[in-house]
């Protein structure tokens, strides 16, 4: 669990705990989002496809280690491009924070650590819903 001084101090990139935090987060994050009947038929065909969505997962973790501070370089694509033909709506894109922010929950990340990872989610919102 954070406390608040290694909160004011810390990166989020720290905070979230580096490479090998982010990963094990985007790895739960995934999985989360396979199980949440709103939102996993989205997600569940690259369950077949595992090649594919370990470069998915690789992308997402170098995305999130390079936007909050981390030396990771974001080589994939921009998020409309990404994001272009999906449609998602805006209930979908919900669902995906709501899903963020609970294995942020189970990896004892603090309120404000929290906030501020929500803060970039619904930054990047106009970018990627119905697209």
């Amino acid at each position: 669990m954070e406390t608040t001084k290694e909160v004011e101090k810390a990166t989020l990139f720290e905070r979230l705990g580096g490479t090998a935090g982010i990963t094990a987060i985007v790895d739960e994050v995934v999985q989360t989002h396979m199980e949440n009947p709103a939102i996993s038929a989205r997600f569940m065909p690259y369950g077949e496809q595992p090649e594919r969505l370990a470069v998915i997962k690789k992308h997402t973790v170098d995305f999130f280690s390079a936007g909050s501070g981390g030396a990771a370089e974001y080589k994939g694509r921009s998020m409309e491009e990404t994001h272009t033909g999906m449609n998602i709506s805006r209930e979908e894109y919900t669902h995906v924070m709501d899903d963020i922010m609970l294995v942020l929950g189970n990896h004892g990340m603090s309120e404000d650590t929290k906030k501020e990872v929500l803060y970039i989610l619904w930054s990047l919102r106009d970018m990627i819903i119905a697209r």
